[in-house]
């Protein structure tokens, strides 16, 4: 709220300079009525300051455009890293026999990573696979319900790339196919495992 009461100040003050200036220029034309090429000159001036004064604000409306645009990109690949590591880890965690409490101690601090980029519907989703995976890991290994893991994996992999792609649409899949398509490839990589 603070940053549109600022713009509105800028903006009023900005009003009131172009209108005395206007004022000015004007009692200067009809001054200068009577000296050869002042008129001109005072036009000259008129049409610089106004030059001026739009490339100002337009200039200014940019550079705040690319800012948010390269807070946008660096937020971007902040979440996708963090959701890298997260795949990382639990690709790490399940090739192991017994993985260790610096695994699990790896897992709790991405947890937290997580609640700082994750979209709501991620970090559900997350809540639901830290579920499965407490049910199957008692033994501090992956070695239960390695379907029920996939399955889990591949929910929260559709929410990371939801989260990531956005509401972008890809012309030959809708979300519901694209859904059907992760979930099939979690089912077939945990039946070649079992194999």
């Amino acid at each position: 709220m603070d940053k549109k009461i600022k713009q509105i100040f800028y903006l009023a003050l900005s009003l009131l300079t172009l209108v005395s200036g206007y004022f000015y220029l004007r009692y200067a034309y009809k001054v200068s009525d009577t000296t050869p090429f002042t008129q001109e000159i005072v036009l000259i001036i008129l049409g610089t300051v106004a030059t001026v004064f739009i490339t100002a604000m337009l200039l200014n409306q940019q550079t705040a455009v690319e800012i948010e645009k390269e807070q946008n990109i660096k937020f971007l690949d902040l979440k996708a890293r963090t959701y890298e590591k997260l795949l990382d880890l639990m690709e790490k965690m399940s090739l192991v026999e017994n993985f260790s409490d610096a695994e699990l101690t790896n897992l709790q601090f991405i947890t937290h990573r997580l609640a700082i980029v994750a979209s709501p519907d991620v970090l559900n989703e997350y809540q639901n696979f830290l579920q499965v995976i407490s049910k199957i890991s008692a033994d501090n290994s992956f070695s239960g319900d390695a379907e029920l893991l996939s399955e889990a994996l591949g929910a929260l992999t559709i929410q990371i790339r939801q989260d990531l792609i956005g509401n972008r649409r890809s012309s030959r899949f809708t979300d519901q196919q694209i859904r059907k398509i992760i979930t099939s490839n979690s089912f077939r990589s945990s039946a070649i495992q079992h194999d």
